[in-house]
Parts: C-alpha cells; sequence; structure tokens
C-alpha cells in the first residue's frame, strides 16, 4: 500500500503563503522608482507619500500575513 506523503502544510496555507509573499513583492515593487534623471538634481518624487507610507506598510502587512500562516495551527 502506498503512504500518503505528508506536507508541511495544507493546501489552504500555502495559498496564504503565496498571497503574502505576493503582497510584499507589491509593497516592495511600490517603493521603487523616484530616480531622477540628472544625477545633478535631486528629485523629490522620493518623498512622495506612496514610497515613504504606502509601500512600508503592504510590506508589513505582507510579513505578518506569512508570520500568521506559519504559526497558524492545523485544524487536524
Amino acid at each position: 500500500m502506498k503512504k500518503k506523503k505528508d506536507f508541511l502544510f495544507n493546501k489552504s496555507r500555502y495559498k496564504l503563503l503565496i498571497i503574502s509573499i505576493l503582497v510584499i513583492s507589491i509593497g516592495f515593487l511600490l517603493m521603487s522608482g523616484g530616480a531622477s534623471d540628472n544625477p545633478e538634481v535631486f528629485n523629490f518624487e522620493i518623498y512622495n507619500f506612496r514610497r515613504i507610507r504606502l509601500a512600508p506598510l503592504i510590506v508589513i502587512l505582507g510579513f505578518t500575513l506569512c508570520i500568521f500562516t506559519i504559526l497558524k495551527k492545523s485544524k487536524n
């Protein structure tokens, strides 16, 4: 008889883990950009709301979701 493989997570926990990794990636993508075309000129776009407030918040939420997914108790 074949023995069933035991995985660390079940299907729903893997989905949550992938979603949390995508949320973290979206946060880092929102942080990118803001470079100036001319290195002699400073671009103040680097200090806008998206890069300073929104993107770090999304990254922290993604890491929180990842930690919750890992520490969540199994039903069985």
